[in-house]
């Protein structure tokens, strides 16, 4: 490790140590910092044209505050912010909008959400606590390189973008981001690549060369997968960059990147068989101490996949993040409530009551809703949780699944239920990508069809068995669902389906980015209601 990554670490551990402090001094005092997150947000739009217009007042207390504002989505923020990037202003909240972070969520229609100065102040209050306890649960971690995920978007939207590279050290405050930049194992260069093929060539390169590599931080397993695969599909080119240190045919699509050289690394990769060895991964990166990336729902399996490659490393999950703000972060081994970020409601999943942080109890299980500095205003969002004891005053929760259902004839299925259905499969060694919704599924009639990922080497006997016996699972435990079972007799859906094929998770992920869907938003999720027509693959199987 070089004389810089040492520094960076060492000034970067002393800077986030106040931010993780302040984290655990006012876990006793909730109420009373909700209170004033709250105020400080009332006080910033109100001096805002669109609180002004709104009549938004600074000296609301929070119970005025929910009685007068009703809950949105983004689309009810969607007008404004189409004002807001046109015009250079500031429109929503009285802060300047710093950049505009591109997010597609689970569906193709990109939602451009305003990281404004006072939403990052709120990101970087989360992000110190987070890296202070990193610093000081996984010592081991502060003496390597890091890697830093980029928030990946396709080829054609970057010149959307304009300076705003979507860079994920920019939620820290500039002071940190300089010290973070020092320990970082691929520059943030590599985002002016002329494609998102071209960038991530170049971040494998980087961390392949990297074998001081200590911490990879990704969002979804699936991408953390990815990028293991995609090195192994890459590696002779791999070694022969890295040999040269020279882009070779990728010279004029790098933006003047400078590319690394190993001779290390490039012996490594030569003599690889491509196989997905953690032998291998371990040669390459012998100081990993530590993987972060969700961990929970649809991404359990995904997630022991990735760490079941690198083995040698710890694995911490992520907490609830989400472009529009952050719910829960890992913290002393649990996911507490990141309370001195945005201002939280909650509402209870099962009678629909309103609640503020401090009122919330034990297993209950409640839908967070974010009151934050990008102006938006009790922003419902579309995630379960439960409330799993606390620290000190503040809860701590678990995420269990998307509140976004499916409702193609009346059947009512919950992504919760889904994932539930996914959880009780005996799937004889496959994992389950997603459960799609169909409007046209066997006979050209709605259905649900279960996609998983099955051993390359499977017969095509065996393949058939595996999509049987799953198919019949999946429908006894649908029918448990009354409405689903209706739907069933009444003719209105299709026996449950299943798929089954060695790259099912590419499969789905080129097709989620054929659609528009953001790279670095595509991630497995338990239930997906596929609109319109079906894709080849699947159209194939369901029809044989």
């Amino acid at each position: 490790m070089g004389a810089g990554t040492t520094l960076g670490h060492h000034l970067l551990r002393l800077l986030v140590a106040p931010g993780r402090q302040r984290f655990e001094r006012h876990l006793g005092e909730l109420e009373s910092v909700q209170r004033a997150r709250l105020s400080r947000w009332l006080s910033a739009v109100s001096r805002s044209p669109e609180g002004q217009r709104r009549g938004i007042r600074a000296d609301w207390s929070w119970e005025e505050f929910s009685r007068q504002l009703p809950l949105s989505t983004y689309q009810d923020h969607a007008e404004v912010i189409a004002q807001q990037r046109a015009r250079k202003q500031s429109l929503l909240i009285d802060s300047p909008v710093m950049r505009y972070q591109p997010t597609s969520g689970s569906t193709s229609a990109v939602k451009w959400v305003p990281y404004t100065k006072m939403f990052l102040d709120e990101l970087d209050q989360v992000i110190t606590a987070w890296v202070g306890d990193l610093y000081r649960q996984f010592p081991q971690q502060g003496r390597g390189t890091h890697y830093w995920s980029l928030s990946w978007i396709p080829t054609e939207m970057r010149s959307q973008t304009a300076g705003d590279i979507n860079d994920d050290m920019k939620m820290l405050s500039f002071g940190k981001r300089l010290l973070a930049y020092l320990t970082q194992a691929a520059p943030q260069e590599i985002a002016l690549a002329q494609s998102s093929d071209d960038s991530l060539f170049a971040t494998i390169a980087y961390l392949a060369a990297d074998d001081a590599l200590g911490f990879i931080s990704v969002w979804s397993p699936t991408f953390g997968l990815g990028l293991l695969e995609q090195m192994s599909h890459w590696r002779e080119e791999l070694s022969q960059v890295l040999a040269q240190g020279n882009w070779g045919r990728r010279t004029a699509s790098m933006a003047g990147v400078p590319c690394p050289r190993s001779q290390r690394a490039a012996s490594l990769l030569r003599g690889w068989d491509g196989r997905m060895d953690p032998a291998f991964f371990k040669a390459l990166w012998p100081s990993l101490a530590v993987v972060s990336a969700w961990d929970t729902a649809a991404a359990t399996p995904w997630a022991r996949k990735l760490h079941g490659f690198l083995p040698h490393a710890n694995f911490q999950g992520k907490g609830l993040w989400a472009t529009e703000g952050v719910v829960t972060f890992p913290f002393q081994g649990r996911y507490p409530l990141s309370y001195l970020s945005h201002f939280y409601e909650f509402i209870d999943a099962n009678d629909g009551q309103t609640l503020a942080a401090w009122q919330l109890r034990e297993g209950q299980e409640v839908i967070p809703v974010m009151t934050t500095g990008s102006g938006f205003a009790r922003y419902q969002m579309s995630d379960v949780l439960r409330v799993e004891g606390s620290l000190g005053q503040v809860p701590c929760l678990t995420f269990l699944g998307r509140n976004d259902g499916v409702d193609l004839v009346g059947e009512k299925t919950s992504a919760t239920t889904a994932q539930a259905v996914q959880d009780g499969l005996a799937l004889s060694g496959a994992l389950p990508v997603t459960l799609l919704a169909l409007d046209e599924a066997r006979g050209r009639t709605p259905g649900y069809v279960l996609l998983v990922e099955c051993d390359e080497g499977v017969s095509s006997q065996a393949r058939q068995a595996i999509q049987s016996d799953l198919a019949a699972q999946v429908e006894k435990a649908l029918q448990a669902n009354f409405h689903y079972k209706l739907a069933r007799e009444l003719g209105q859906l299709q026996h449950a389906a299943c798929v089954a094929l060695p790259h099912m998770r590419q499969v789905y992920m080129d097709q989620c980015r054929e659609r528009g869907m953001i790279e670095g938003n595509i991630k497995i999720e338990p239930l997906r209601h596929w609109r319109g027509s079906v894709p080849a693959m699947l159209r194939d199987s369901l029809d044989a």
